[in-house]
């Protein structure tokens, strides 16, 4: 999961200069050091993923983002069985050494860790049974898949074979970003972020591409001041990620297309029920799919 936006600036035509960082390796350097503590998970995010875990009586759990896998070790060691997938070798070295740093645990001995990729996900994994009792894809990860197509024909066919590993009375938990904020408005709503608390000073710039009226393609600029050893100043790093502005009505239909219908719906605005109109502009909307017989 490695997306952290406070605040952003200047919408306009993405900037020229940095590629997409997310799988050279620059990002998950620098995310590693940016998160610091791994127990830094803020205690709201962490009561409310467990206890909606064990309110669906989940015990299996796939990640299909796990990134450098900081939610999946907080999973394993809350006693889930995990499943953590990335696209990134580069993030998931970063998950491979915890596993080897805690091999004589045996939670994290069982601890399956693979590449995939969500495009081919019912090729790269092996589904136990009926599936997962949850699938988990958190920190605005799904934005990553880009829609060179123009018609989001690859988004349909990722939330398909994702929402394919939940098994029936299962639980899909997905976020993004409040980009029908950004979009109207040309800011992030103001808030802390709500799955980690960071030391590091930022400055994240956000400029968003427009492809025939419509928005393509939001880019993030990080400055991140990373520590040096000794008494030498921090370093400053930039790198760029680039995300597919989801909006929350289009983003709904998407999934319920991948459920077949076959599902109940919930949407959370910063772990709280969300209500339409509602006075304070969520950070995050994050959806959970319940799928039904």
């Amino acid at each position: 999961m490695v997306d952290s936006v406070y605040r952003t600036r200047s919408l306009g035509v993405a900037a020229e200069g940095l590629p997409d960082q997310y799988a050279d390796g620059h990002a998950a350097r620098v995310w590693h050091y940016y998160i610091g503590d791994k127990r830094s998970r803020t205690d709201e995010y962490r009561s409310w993923i467990l206890s909606l875990l064990q309110r669906h009586n989940c015990h299996s759990v796939l990640d299909v983002a796990c990134g450098t896998g900081i939610d999946s070790e907080m999973l394993v060691e809350e006693g889930f069985s995990v499943v953590s997938v990335d696209a990134s070798d580069k993030m998931l070295k970063y998950a491979l050494k915890t596993r080897w740093n805690r091999r004589k645990e045996p939670a994290f001995d069982k601890w399956v860790i693979e590449e995939g990729n969500w495009l081919s996900l019912d090729r790269d994994i092996n589904r136990p049974g009926t599936g997962f009792d949850a699938v988990i894809c958190l920190g605005n990860s799904f934005a990553h898949l880009p829609d060179f197509k123009g018609d989001q024909s690859d988004h349909r066919l990722a939330l398909t074979n994702i929402a394919g590993m939940v098994r029936p009375g299962g639980i899909f938990i997905i976020d993004h970003r409040n980009y029908d904020y950004i979009l109207s408005t040309g800011c992030a709503p103001q808030g802390k972020n709500i799955y980690y608390k960071s030391d590091l000073t930022q400055d994240i710039s956000t400029s968003v591409l427009w492809v025939n009226n419509k928005p393509h393609m939001v880019t993030l600029d990080y400055t991140v001041q990373v520590p040096t050893e000794g008494e030498s100043p921090p370093e400053l790093s930039k790198f760029r990620l680039s995300y597919y502005p989801h909006c929350l009505d289009s983003f709904s239909t998407l999934l319920h297309e991948a459920f077949g219908g076959r599902c109940e719906h919930m949407v959370y605005g910063d772990f709280q029920p969300y209500t339409p109109n509602q006075e304070k502009a969520p950070c995050y909307f994050i959806h959970v799919m319940k799928r039904t017989a």
